[in-house]
């Protein structure tokens, strides 16, 4: 079954040369500026090297206003900042795989931004949990403003304009919006963090519709020959173990939503992928998404390193697997597994204390 993982597949003409992808995780490696630097360059292209067909970028923060999450993340707010990014891009398809832009907005949960002060997101509601400390965070959240009209046409032209950058300055393949894991439009399709009473709050259709928003301005600004997609998930990285209150309802009108729109792929991630997405027995959130949205290519993230469980997930119906854990352990990991070599295991002290990019990962 394992076989089938180094078939190559096709997103919208974009060809990835088999079903390994790198996940998306954040390294705050960036200059203080938030450029991508030549040691990133570095760290994404030993996994392209390492025979991955898929790379998908730490999150790319959007604008100059209330986008940046973290202090060192890197952005594509100006063209300076796309610019420094074709580095990265040239190194990952120097060796024949698809250089992907995960693009996101912090919202409430934003705990580093050199440009604003404050955070905003859909209400006046504090973000459950406290900072993370391995990204320069300390104490609790703060409680954001609650974002207006007017920011919130902000950041939606925001990713707009960071795509067209990502894409025609940069040479990205592709382009991911992070619509997951807790920031910005997750936080408006979560209903304890949307109390809106407008057109972006009520019931999870109206809450989903700032990421169709952006879906749409994306689009409207990259065309439709560039693949696009949007990555969803349940938990956040300040509430693990949220699940939609709507279960199997809510995902047929989130994938069923993200295909109408168009979406060429949709990237699904939870802790234990393979699981079933609610209670004890049903279908794996992965498979929720192939269901509901048939003609998008499906990514599914989530403790996928075991190739046995990758290649079950695979088998049914998943189109490429993602992985963020096994890739930092063996960034080589598709062309050990053709070698027949064993794994490394992951190693915490990576992303510690702070998770940025250290000189040992980049011996690997």
């Amino acid at each position: 079954m394992t076989n089938h993982l180094f078939t190559s597949f096709d997103i919208n003409g974009a060809v990835a040369k088999n079903r390994f992808g790198v996940a998306p995780m954040t390294r705050v490696n960036a200059t203080e500026d938030g450029r991508a630097t030549e040691v990133m360059a570095r760290y994404y292209e030993r996994f392209a090297r390492g025979g991955f067909g898929t790379v998908i970028t730490e999150g790319i923060y959007t604008d100059q206003a209330f986008s940046q999450g973290y202090i060192h993340q890197p952005g594509i707010a100006d063209d300076a900042q796309a610019r420094a990014w074709k580095q990265v891009v040239s190194a990952i398809k120097a060796h024949g795989a698809l250089a992907v832009a995960q693009i996101m907005h912090a919202g409430a949960i934003s705990q580093g931004n050199r440009f604003r002060d404050g955070t905003v997101g859909p209400s006046t509601i504090q973000p459950k949990g406290r900072q993370m400390t391995f990204y320069y965070g300390k104490d609790a959240y703060a409680v954001p403003a609650a974002i207006s009209d007017e920011q919130i046409a902000e950041a939606i032209a925001g990713f707009g304009t960071a795509a067209e950058r990502a894409r025609e300055i940069a040479g990205f393949d592709a382009i991911e919006i992070h619509g997951a894991n807790g920031y910005l439009l997750d936080q408006f399709l979560t209903d304890y963090t949307n109390a809106r009473e407008d057109r972006w709050g009520g019931d999870v259709r109206a809450r989903l519709e700032v990421t169709l928003a952006v879906f749409r301005e994306v689009r409207a600004k990259i065309g439709a020959t560039t693949a696009l997609g949007v990555r969803i998930s349940q938990g956040k990285v300040n509430d693990f173990h949220h699940k939609w209150k709507g279960g199997e309802a809510d995902a047929e009108i989130v994938f069923g939503s993200l295909a109408d729109a168009g979406a060429d792929f949709i990237h699904v991630t939870e802790f234990e992928a393979w699981k079933p997405a609610f209670g004890e027995t049903g279908p794996t959130l992965a498979a929720l998404a192939k269901k509901h949205a048939p003609k998008a290519v499906i990514l599914a993230n989530g403790s996928l390193h075991d190739a046995e469980r990758a290649s079950e997930l695979a088998a049914a119906g998943t189109d490429i697997v993602t992985l963020g854990r096994g890739a930092l352990a063996s960034p080589d990991l598709p062309n050990r597994l053709t070698e027949g070599r064993p794994l490394n295991d992951f190693d915490p002290v990576i992303l510690g204390p702070i998770a940025n990019i250290k000189e040992s990962e980049l011996a690997l």
